[in-house]
């Protein structure tokens, strides 16, 4: 179930035009909260009322000079009310002490109880659901991103590593911890099953420019990935899968790129395990420094040819390593052809510095 309650988060990045949100299950449900509020309300009148009587004897009734239990229950309402219509009246100084010093708190108490449960169940709901609709509204090609596990985190914090606005990454998960991590982090988090149409469009993915399914279970993400690629026939669709019998199925679902975790991690411990040979020490840190941005000092990009490489070989470009191109729907890298001239319509396979090195 898609839930509404919106629960500000702090940001630390610089001023937004709308808060980040977290919209997760409140610890206290609205239901025990009125009921709470409606206990302490009923406790102050019972109590104020219970003091009346045992004071009684300093009451007056207007109309019969006799203060009865009805006459207590009756007093205590319009008292605290502020009705007050006259036909009971304090006649003694103690009286008076307890409706000014007493009933007076009370009095006031029970007024903020009523303001704010009608701010909280009125008001700030309309608000609330005012600014989600605006933060909906101001997102467009994002980046939602299906699962905050572990690589969910990693593609989240790699893609504010190289330049992405953390309010245009939208988190959905069904878990509420995660996504309070998420707001606290400064995305914007959505709780919900992502496998349901009608939260992927929460998530606003119908103008999102790319969806990373990171789903625990390889039948979910097949899934998510099927209910984005309904919702968004172009938007860049990434998924995880473990069982490499599933990256095909995955595919079929939808998604423009399928990535195994275990094979590539399985490639980078056998990368680990031959580190004492001479060919392969380095291997696996040239890799790892290649696919991450937070300290690495060169990356691998993929990008339209520059103006001052065009006419150029790929092997005589200076100062970046062109591995291969994109021409005519066919790869051709350096290995085939070390010599073949680049166009401005080809599309560059490049290994560079990182602009933080």
């Amino acid at each position: 179930m898609l839930l509404r309650r919106a629960v500000a988060a702090r940001s630390r990045g610089g001023d937004q035009a709308f808060p980040q949100l977290l919209y997760t299950k409140p610890a206290v449900s609205a239901e025990r909260t009125l009921a709470v509020r409606a206990m302490i309300v009923i406790g102050l009148l019972l109590f104020v009322m219970l003091v009346f009587w045992l004071d009684r004897e300093n009451l007056r009734d207007a109309h019969d000079g006799v203060v009865s239990f009805t006459d207590i229950v009756y007093f205590t309402f319009v008292t605290i009310t502020t009705v007050g219509y006259g036909d009971i009246v304090p006649i003694g100084d103690r009286a008076r002490l307890i409706d000014a010093l007493l009933v007076t708190p009370v009095r006031i108490f029970v007024l903020f109880i009523f303001i704010g449960t009608a701010y909280e169940f009125v008001f700030q709901r309309i608000i609330e659901d005012m600014r989600m609709d605006a933060l909906q509204d101001s997102l467009k090609d994002h980046v939602v991103i299906c699962g905050f596990g572990y690589a969910g985190r990693t593609a989240a914090r790699e893609m504010v590593a190289k330049g992405h606005p953390k309010n245009q990454i939208v988190i959905v998960d069904v878990r509420s911890e995660p996504l309070e991590e998420a707001a606290q982090a400064g995305y914007i988090g959505l709780r919900g099953d992502a496998t349901r149409d009608i939260v992927m469009r929460e998530a606003r993915v119908s103008s999102a420019r790319a969806v990373l399914v990171c789903v625990p279970r390889d039948d979910t993400a097949v899934l998510v990935t099927l209910t984005a690629r309904s919702i968004n026939s172009k938007a860049r669709i990434i998924a995880a899968v473990r069982d490499e019998e599933n990256l095909s199925l995955a595919r079929k679902a939808g998604a423009d790129e399928v990535v195994s975790p275990g094979k590539v991690a399985g490639f980078l411990l056998a990368g680990f395990l031959l580190a004492d040979a001479v060919e392969s020490r380095y291997t696996t840190r040239f890799i790892t420094d290649i696919l991450t941005s937070r300290g690495g000092k060169i990356q691998i990009v993929e990008r339209q040819a520059l103006p001052e490489e065009v006419g150029q070989s790929i092997s005589g470009v200076k100062g970046r390593l062109i591995v291969a191109i994109e021409r005519d729907g066919s790869i051709e890298g350096f290995w085939d052809n070390p010599d073949v001239v680049i166009r401005s319509d080809d599309l560059i396979f490049a290994i560079e510095a990182h602009e933080k090195a």
